[in-house]
């Protein structure tokens, strides 16, 4: 392979220069930073709630002039709350790969969505507003967490059926 042309992955063992690795880790936050230019308002204030974090932090998180990387657990939540294309996470994950090699061993897919509609008061601003449907909305990402785990495993060792 000519050395001079970029590969998906550094070799292993290669060294790569700082640039490059700078280079690299502002691909994926420039492919967020895009998505989430995309998406109605809103949406890092979303984001932030599911991971527990600040909206300052989302903004590090997706400005690629900030060396921050993006952990390895937040990716699948940033597909899922940003509604990520299939375009768009094949090309996050190709670049993530380029700028973590091997962090994402193995990606989960996506998760699939539904939307469920239901009416609550009116509490009398937009903002009040809002901040009830994050609540829930996370509320119900964090149920859902919890069902998935309380699930029995079918194993051979304890018969559980699905």
């Amino acid at each position: 392979m000519d050395k001079d042309r970029p590969g998906p992955v550094a070799a292993e063992g290669a060294e790569r220069s700082p640039e490059e690795t700078t280079q690299a880790l502002a691909g994926y936050k420039q492919i967020l930073r895009q998505a989430l230019e995309r998406r109605p308002a809103g949406i890092r204030r979303r984001l932030a709630d599911v991971l527990g974090k600040n909206r300052s932090f989302i903004s590090q998180l997706s400005n690629p002039a900030y060396s921050t990387p993006i952990p390895a657990p937040y990716v699948e939540p940033i597909f899922a709350v940003c509604h990520f294309s299939q375009n768009e996470r094949d090309a996050f994950l190709l670049a993530y790969e380029r700028a973590h090699p091997g962090r994402l061993a193995r990606p989960a897919p996506a998760i699939p969505l539904r939307r469920v509609e239901f009416q609550l008061p009116d509490l009398g601003s937009d903002a009040r507003n809002a901040d009830l449907d994050r609540m829930l909305q996370d509320l119900a990402f964090r149920l859902a967490n919890l069902a998935d785990l309380a699930q029995p495993k079918t194993t051979p060792a304890n018969g559980a059926f699905p």
